[in-house]
């Protein structure tokens, strides 16, 4: 507004003072408006991320791709070791020579699953108080000191209590970090951001195959081992030093009142201004989210609520992910993680070629895990897990077949097979079981919900892998007809019971259950409904059962954070 402008206007205001006072009344409300909305403005502006836009999704993508690197590095690198000849030197407890070794070998591998469950289960209590960020940091720096620990180990013993103290820090990522990066992420793309998560699972464990080969060679060193284990300290550094240049995630800092930094990241991984109508409109589904689940919670912790039922349907989709998680375990896929290069040499191949083989194994499985990227949000959730599957179940019957006949020419096939195997797993199954916990729960209860489901991919970890020396020194190939059965039990389970999340935002999931309790139909058929309306239209607002008055008394709620300019804009 220029001088002369800004002069007839006062000037105006003036004259329209001296017959009646109620415009300069007027006048001075605008006055204060305008410097709510600068101090707001300069509010959200101190809150704002360092990085805003594509750049800031990318370092959420890198940092949470490096603690699932991390993770998949963790699981594949003792799979050469345990043949390794300095290792069984100063382990001779993992050697099987047929006196029982074999439980112990299977043990020292397995008992990292026990540090994985302790630590997922301990997100029930700390999840939400630390908040992800933190709760990431703390468990890189647990990580890293069990990896310390493990690499100067000179005791089966010692081995075992750092293998533990190691699986306490990834038992918090994995249980925190798909969750961070789902409310981090549109629902558009967040199917193939976590799906590039579960991609660098195998990208780790290839990395861990291929390094163990590399130090394979230096067999009268005990660099041999302990480089390997030493080396995955690197990742748990990289993530912990990225975790801090990124911002927390706006739906726990919404859920625990911090509604200005909440609005200030959505507007950074928008990157557009935070009065836009679509930062606004992603804020107040939020907000409306945070409220309503407020107002219909029964005054029980989060932790508690997860038993519950009602339009909500708590406990059902809480035990959804926990499903998840048990059925990724029980197809067998770490059958063939931890033990790969002691099946090839069951095989009949030499420590050598074993050790290659195994590495070009995890190769594949990296490549083949990136097709899931392309299809998760394209394809859904349900008909990729039914792909996979039915393909581990055949596979796994061919390879108890040709380990039933057992000649050098089915050798080779099995080889291949397990190639096969790791494919159909990679697609179908890897990164899913990481993505649906975080989607199918509602915002209250996701911390406590996914250190339950966490908790259950770890228990069944450990009993698979627990189980599997023990079982091939028994039955030999008739293991593979028990994964065969297992996962040709999965594929009814998912078509019945298992709804579809693709396309649909967080807080969508909400209407989609209360829809179906409230219609008494499964939340299955309603998910793959077209006409499912959006939260925080009016007839999602029917559906969850509030009322004209509660919507007018949940957006004051949900405005509370921002100046009355903004709410004068979006009204």
């Amino acid at each position: 507004m220029s001088e002369s402008s800004s002069s007839s206007w006062h000037s105006h205001d003036n004259a329209e003072v001296a017959k009646d006072p109620e415009p300069k009344r007027l006048t001075t409300m605008k006055e204060v408006t305008s410097q709510d909305s600068l101090d707001f403005e300069a509010a959200v502006l101190a809150a704002s991320p360092r990085l805003r836009g594509r750049k800031l999704t990318a370092a959420l993508a890198f940092v949470a791709g490096t603690g699932f690197t991390l993770f998949g590095y963790d699981q594949g690198v003792m799979s050469a070791l345990l043949t390794a000849k300095q290792f069984e030197d100063v382990f001779p407890q993992v050697v099987v020579d047929g006196s029982g070794s074999a439980t112990l070998q299977s043990f020292v591998v397995a008992i990292y699953e026990i540090g994985c469950l302790i630590g997922a289960l301990s997100n029930l209590w700390i999840g939400d108080r630390l908040g992800r960020r933190k709760t990431i940091m703390l468990g890189g720096v647990v990580m890293t000191i069990g990896a310390i620990l493990q690499t100067t180990s000179f005791s089966y013993s010692q081995l075992v209590v750092a293998r533990i103290i190691t699986g306490l820090g990834n038992g918090l990522n994995t249980s925190t970090v798909p969750s961070y990066h789902a409310e981090c992420s549109p629902a558009s793309k967040r199917g193939s951001f976590i799906m590039l998560e579960g991609s660098l699972i195998p990208f780790g464990i290839m990395i861990s195959y291929w390094i163990d080969f590399a130090l394979y060679w230096a067999g009268n060193s005990s660099a041999q081992w302990r480089v390997p284990i030493a080396f995955q300290i690197l990742f748990a550094v990289v993530m912990v030093i990225g975790v801090l240049f990124l911002p927390e995630s706006p739906r726990w800092l919404a859920k625990e009142g911090r509604n200005t930094e909440a609005l200030a990241v959505i507007s950074a991984l928008e990157d557009k201004p935070y009065d836009h109508p679509s930062v606004q409109q992603t804020y107040q589904g939020i907000r409306e989210a945070v409220a309503v689940e407020t107002r219909t919670s029964t005054g029980r912790s989060p932790l508690r609520e997860i038993f519950t039922g009602g339009p909500n349907q708590n406990f059902r989709r809480a035990a959804l992910g926990v499903i998840v998680q048990c059925f990724q375990q029980i197809t067998g896929c770490n059958l063939i993680t931890y033990y790969a290069t002691l099946l090839f040499e069951r095989m009949g191949l030499d420590a050598v070629k074993s050790r290659i083989i195994a590495a070009c194994n995890g190769t594949e499985y990296f490549m083949a895990s990136i097709i899931a990227i392309f299809l998760i949000d394209r394809v859904g959730r349900r008909k990729l897990m039914i792909f996979g599957a039915i393909g581990q179940s055949i596979t796994m019957i061919l390879l108890a077949v040709m380990g039933s006949i057992d000649t050098p020419a089915t050798q080779v096939f099995s080889a291949v097979l397990l190639f096969v195997f790791l494919t159909f797993f990679a697609i179908g199954w890897l990164g899913m079981t990481w993505l649906y916990p975080a989607e199918i729960v509602g915002l209250r209860i996701r911390a406590p919900a996914n250190a339950f489901s966490t908790a259950s991919n770890w228990t069944f970890n450990f009993v698979v892998v627990m189980v599997t020396g023990p079982s091939f020194s028994n039955i030999n190939w008739g293991t593979y007809i028990v994964f065969a059965a297992l996962n040709a039990m999965i594929v009814p389970v998912i078509y019945f019971f298992f709804p579809e999340t693709s396309g649909r935002s967080l807080e969508d999931m909400d209407v989609i259950f209360a829809l179906a309790y409230k219609e008494g139909v499964s939340p299955v058929e309603v998910s793959l409904r077209k006409d499912i309306p959006h939260v925080g239209s009016p007839e999602a607002d029917e559906i969850l059962g509030i009322s004209k008055s509660s919507r007018a008394e949940m957006k004051e709620e949900a405005a509370q954070a921002q100046p009355p300019i903004v709410a004068e804009l979006k009204n």
